[in-house]
């Protein structure tokens, strides 16, 4: 998106507010949903337009009955070029869209950078047309979310209304590459943690629908997922102990989802060499997806394909394309591709490469659900739909990995139009969700925000303290006494000293300890003792704060420590300032406005 000129963009300000000026704050803030819902529709059908003509160019030309050798390059292709992009052109981070969008809205007053509006589109569509097992939803979400930010921007609305049409954006754009406009506004409640009131559901109805519809006429009516359920597909009571089963499955799977994509990510980011990071993920990729071709790309097809009962589908373009038959090899294919899907993904997501983890916890679910079922056909003969176990347990395995159960039940619902699968829905989300919640309290997005006490949750109080940052409230304009510091200095320092409070250090900037002037009292009017070394009146104070800590953290080391102001230190001990426990909490009252401000 480009940027229009100073002088252009006050014009265009004062043309639209001269426009306005009859409108109320709720109005205009519906009429910018809808412009920001417009925008997130053309962002996501630019988005994928974009991947189908890279992945189409790339992979439509080469018969079904062959393997497809190029998927041993694709891949890691795919990765450099995203890479490259990133680094010498865009020149800031774009992977991890939702958890970018989250980190914006508490770090970042919802302000996010320009380029978003296009960049992720270009990273996304390059990295998952060349085949990295990564999904679309994460860089879409967040060009959705920057465009909101971005429309907030230029109209000068105050941090609420901002987060708000960010909120929108992001929203809008999960409707329009699903068409699902409920999922949009569950997906912001439940995700985004944005919280609903009179004055926000409003512009966040409007621009889902706005996305979707948009999204309608450019795409067409035909769903994500072209799926009927028949009369066999539908709930029935007996399989409430195997959609049990499942549930806890999912929640296993879940777990395993996170765990193995934090273990990937960390072994990658030790890597120093961007060289190294390339080869071992160009390497892995291009073998796990030269033997299981349904881990190319987003994998829509393939959890497609399962639905409709076409398993012969996922042997399309492998070595085993003779064993499409065998019920105990597509048992066995089934649980592979499932289980190396986290591993690809996760290495993607890591090696460079643009995407994010929406739809691969959808295809992994996809495949749990239908390794149950069909075990249970193959093994036990029982009647079980491969078709109704497919859609139940993406939404189990998405709930679990998001922390969402309700975005999971209505993504489902309206992808496949598959009400009919309510409760089994409902009992499979809410069974992964309790399972892999005892097993890891956070989402995939929310993990490393939350342990850096920058996650915004529903709690106003938690969510202002969110907003502080040490090194804004840490006070520097303490003077630094030095080992060989005599009380007589220190007596004739008082005189321009504005604190009550000194810090001593070494030679090299460590604290050695603080004295107080209130321990000084007593002999500083006794000349006599002006020549005593000041480390005779150090103390140690009652604890150190260290300046990669969260503000949540420090508040409760007040009390235990019974005082109002504590030092700051790096991790090597350097001294660094003081936090006061009054200037927190002034800060605190500020963010609290700032976060329940209406208008």
């Amino acid at each position: 998106m480009s940027t229009p000129t100073p002088n252009i963009r006050e014009r265009i300000y004062t043309l639209i507010q001269s426009a306005s000026q009859r409108l109320s704050g709720a109005q205009m803030m519906a009429i910018l949903a809808v412009i920001v819902g417009l925008f997130a529709g053309v962002g996501a059908y630019v988005f994928n337009t974009l991947l189908h003509f890279v992945s189409h160019s790339l992979t439509s030309w080469t018969p079904v009955d062959q393997a497809q050798w190029l998927y041993l390059v694709y891949p890691g292709i795919g990765i450099i070029l995203a890479t490259l992009f990133v680094k010498y052109i865009v020149k800031d981070g774009i992977s991890e869209g939702v958890t970018r969008v989250l980190y914006a809205m508490s770090r970042k007053d919802s302000r996010i950078a320009g380029h978003n509006c296009w960049s992720s589109i270009v990273g996304g569509a390059t990295t998952i047309g060349f085949g990295g097992s990564v999904g679309p939803e994460a860089p879409i979400v967040l060009t959705g979310a920057a465009l909101g930010s971005n429309v907030g921007k230029f109209m000068r609305l105050n941090y609420k209304n901002i987060t708000l049409l960010l909120c929108c954006g992001a929203g809008a754009a999960v409707a329009a590459i699903f068409k699902a406009p409920i999922t949009g506004v569950v997906f912001v409640i439940e995700i985004l943690m944005l919280d609903i009131t009179s004055k926000s559901i409003i512009p966040l109805l409007l621009a889902s629908v706005t996305a979707t519809i948009t999204s309608l006429i450019l795409h067409g009516f035909s769903p994500i997922i072209a799926v009927t359920l028949s009369e066999a597909d539908m709930f029935q009571v007996p399989q409430i102990p195997l959609f049990v089963l499942l549930g806890c499955f999912c929640g296993i799977m879940a777990y395993y989802f996170t765990s193995v994509n934090s273990l990937v990510g960390g072994f990658y980011n030790s890597m120093k060499s961007q060289w190294r990071k390339w080869l071992y993920a160009g390497v892995s990729l291009g073998v796990l997806i030269f033997i299981f071709p349904p881990l190319y790309g987003e994998g829509h097809d393939s959890f497609g394909a399962l639905m409709s009962g076409e398993t012969d589908v996922l042997f399309n373009n492998t070595l085993f394309y003779g064993l499409s038959d065998a019920d105990w090899f597509l048992i066995v294919y089934l649980i592979a591709v499932m289980l190396f899907k986290v591993i690809t993904m996760a290495t993607t997501n890591a090696a460079g490469g643009v995407g994010g983890t929406f739809a691969p916890s959808l295809f992994v679910g996809a495949f749990a659900g239908a390794s149950l079922a069909v075990i249970c056909r193959g093994v036990f003969d029982w009647d079980v739909s491969i078709t109704s176990f497919t859609l139940v347990g993406m939404a189990g395995v998405m709930s679990g990995v998001m922390k969402a159960p309700l975005t999971s039940i209505f993504l489902i619902a309206e992808l496949s139009n598959g009400y009919g699968l309510f409760i089994p829905l409902m009992i499979v989300s809410g069974i992964s969700f309790a399972v892999n919640f005892g097993l890891d309290r956070d989402s995939i997005y929310t993990k490393q925000l939350r342990m850096r006490g920058e996650l915004l949750t529903h709690d106003k109080d938690s969510s202002a303290f969110v907003f502080l940052r040490l090194d804004e409230l840490m006070e520097t304009d303490f003077i630094r006494l030095r080992e060989s510091t005599t009380l007589g200095d220190v007596v004739n320092i008082i005189s321009s000293a504005r604190r009550n409070i000194f810090p001593v250090v070494d030679n090299y900037g460590k604290l050695l300890g603080i004295v107080q002037l209130d321990d000084l009292r007593h002999d500083m009017f006794n000349r006599d003792k002006w020549g005593t070394s000041i480390m005779n009146y150090m103390i140690q104070p009652p604890d150190k704060i260290e300046s990669s800590d969260s503000i949540q953290s420090i508040m409760p080391r007040f009390e235990q420590g019974k005082t109002w102001m504590l030092p700051v230190v790096d991790n090597e001990n350097h001294y660094k300032g003081f936090i006061s426990k009054s200037r927190i909490l002034n800060a605190y009252r500020e963010a609290l406005v700032n976060v329940s401000q209406a208008d």
